[in-house]
């Protein structure tokens, strides 16, 4: 049963014009146009080329705004709308058919279906089972999965008439749509569209052959702009079909289908994406490298600098000013580095006394420090043995006779040092066991032979070397070096109080090794920074790209405005694909900077691969990706959806 005809238009126009200027010359593509049509209308605009009728249709839907003159959709005015609010109602009210299909070439069949209800907000499983049942209807359900360039012209427009009807279009805009088919393709193309009219959508013929346009109930000719002939609405029409009322879905769809447009695209120009991409992993893999080098030879430096007392304090005999050239000064006793030992933060005390003297193994006689020290050297030193084993407390007590060689007294002692623990050698004319062997650790920061030393007992050399008790000096250990600032103050207070007087001195060697970091760090922005322009050029390229494609792609962004798509959408899809490629390259930067580490270290270059770089690194393309990505996405999004339609 048929309804009267709805009092309310469906689309009103009144008085509209659509002016362009072209130089000095202005083109009156639209002049003074009014014009009603009714819901579930079939009618057909007539004229020839450059008449105005695709201005027509472009502003009826919604894809271009009137210069002068008031439009609206079910009483709604149009005109003053934001560019959203006329998304939407290209997503809601108008399926749009197209002359050249407009499907995206890279995407099958059922994807392009999908396209506005993905803008609708409708999830992945609903939407895809919505689309396969209109490529069903249109008998295309085994076409479903081959791309636009696998099917015939008319299955094409089955293919765009399937996408408009999406989301339940209400209104049906056909831009001759059988102008790029044969006549057995086009026959079937209309009575599709009738029968779309006949379910009672509204559908707006766009045309120039009069044997098409007498197919529609009402015809209206356009000439200059101008309509010139309208045969008037029917009088009866049929009922309003039942249409789906959506709405824009979460971000996380939009997000998710985003990532998924972005890797389609990305593989479209797979090779160019890889080129776009080798900046990027060029950058990230340098950042990752270099400043593994820079972190591997700072802790490098820092620990040689520590094996050579960097947390040490050294106490020395004298008032401050005093110069002892190695001869004991009666300040300083054992008692004191007993009383030093009980501090907070102190490893170990080390009492010493040295004296140049010559030792004799076998025939050979050679000239080292002697140095006498307690037990505890070998833990405040940190310096550990190759062969044998230091002496022990025990040893002290019993005032023994055994002595530890460094790498270079021993080396010239004897011509092969290994199985000399045990030996005897000669000290001053006095017998000493050979209890071990240090390793080598080379120079000291003031270029002495740090090797060239023999240690023992300091209780054996009072008795048989240096034939009185006091010091030459004491070596404290701290255990944290950031206090050893505090420890120092403290010692001082122990020390003066012990002795009434400031009969002693007391040094400081962290500041060495404050300032060697200070170098590395310096040294390892300095890598960071050479690595940064790396991935700045690699930036620079994603912009090009970016730019590239949104040129090559000017007229998709068109096809996805006339479904659907907000201005947000598109800069989301263009920022997405930009974000992915620094992503992406990010990733085989990481890959890449750390398999170089991996090899640099294996060649005996000081590397040491810490989280943060990795994660700094990674997080600069991600940010590199969206910073330069952001002007091409904003172009592409600010568009003209007629002129992104007419690009070729």
């Amino acid at each position: 049963m048929k309804n009267q005809l709805d009092t309310n238009p469906i689309i009103d126009l009144r008085n509209v014009k659509r002016h362009y200027v072209q130089g000095e010359e202005v083109v009156r593509a639209l002049d003074d146009v009014s014009l009603s049509i009714y819901q579930g209308e079939y009618v057909a605009i007539i004229g020839s080329s450059g008449s105005g009728k695709s201005t027509l249709m472009n502003i009826i839907g919604c894809l271009d705004t009137p210069t002068a003159g008031e439009y609206s959709i079910h009483g709604a005015s149009v005109p003053h709308l934001e560019n959203d609010a006329l998304a939407a109602l290209r997503r809601n009210t108008f399926g749009f058919v197209f002359q050249r299909y407009n499907l995206l070439s890279n995407a099958t069949a059922l994807e392009n279906v999908e396209i506005p209800a993905m803008y609708a907000g409708i999830d992945a499983t609903e939407r895809k089972q919505k689309a396969e049942k209109l490529l069903e209807k249109l008998n295309l359900k085994d076409r479903a999965t081959h791309k636009p360039g696998e099917l015939s012209g008319g299955q094409q427009q089955r293919v765009s008439i399937a996408r408009a009807l999406m989301n339940g279009a209400d209104v049906i805009l056909a831009d001759e749509p059988t102008g790029a088919l044969d006549s057995g393709s086009s026959e079937e193309l209309l009575d599709l569209l009738e029968e779309l009219n006949s379910s009672g959508r509204t559908v707006i013929l766009i045309t120039h052959d009069q044997s098409i346009a007498e197919r529609a109930h009402r015809k209206i000719e356009i000439r200059d702009g101008k309509i010139v002939s309208d045969t008037g609405p029917r009088l009866l029409a049929p009922s309003r079909p039942e249409l789906t009322n959506t709405q824009y879905g979460n971000n996380v769809i939009q997000l998710a289908e985003s990532m998924k447009m972005a890797l389609r695209a990305l593989n479209a120009n797979l090779f160019r994406s890889c080129l776009t991409l080798l900046g990027v992993v060029i950058g990230v893999a340098a950042v990752v490298a270099m400043l593994a080098i820079g972190e591997g030879s700072q802790k490098a430096v820092i620990a040689s600098i520590e094996n050579m007392g960097s947390n040490l304090l050294f106490v020395q005999p004298g008032s401050p000013g005093i110069r002892t050239r190695g001869v004991a000064i009666a300040t300083l006793t054992v008692e004191d580095a007993s009383a030093l030992n009980e501090l907070e933060n102190v490893r170990a005390a080390v009492p010493s006394r040295t004296q140049r003297e010559t030792i004799r193994a076998g025939s050979v006689d050679y000239e080292t420090t002697i140095e006498g020290v307690t037990a505890n050297w070998i833990d405040a030193q940190d310096w550990p043995l190759v062969e044998g084993s230091f002496f022990t407390a025990t040893d002290e007590e019993r005032r023994a006779s055994v002595v530890i060689l460094g790498w270079t007294t021993a080396n010239n002692l004897f011509e092969d040092i290994s199985g000399v623990v045990g030996e005897y050698i000669l000290i001053g004319g006095a017998p000493f066991e050979v209890g071990g062997i240090l390793t080598p650790k080379g120079a000291s920061t003031r270029g002495q032979d740090m090797d060239d030393i023999a240690l023992i007992p300091i209780t054996t050399g009072a008795i048989r070397l240096f034939g009185q008790s006091y010091l030459t000096g004491i070596t404290v250990a701290v255990e944290d070096t950031d206090k050893i600032e505090e420890t120092e103050i403290e010692a001082h207070a122990l020390l003066l109080s012990r002795h009434g007087v400031q009969d002693f001195q007391l040094r400081n060697t962290a500041s060495l090794l404050e300032s060697v970091q200070e170098t590395q760090s310096s040294f390892s922005y300095l890598l960071g920074s050479v690595a940064a322009i790396s991935l700045l050029v690699g930036g620079i390229g994603i912009m090009n790209i970016m730019l590239v494609s949104v040129s090559e792609r000017t007229r998709e962004i068109g096809v996805r405005m006339a479904n659907g798509a907000r201005q947000t959408d598109i800069l989301l899809q263009f920022n997405t694909e930009s974000f992915v490629l620094g992503g992406l390259g990010g990733l085989v930067g990481i890959v890449t900077g750390l398999t170089i580490s991996f090899l640099l270290g294996k060649n005996g270059i000081d590397v040491a691969i810490t989280p943060a770089p990795t994660l700094i690194a990674f997080s600069s393309a991600l940010i590199t990706g969206l910073f330069f990505g952001y002007l091409p996405a904003r172009n592409a999004s600010q568009l003209d959806p007629v002129v992104a339609l007419a690009s070729e």
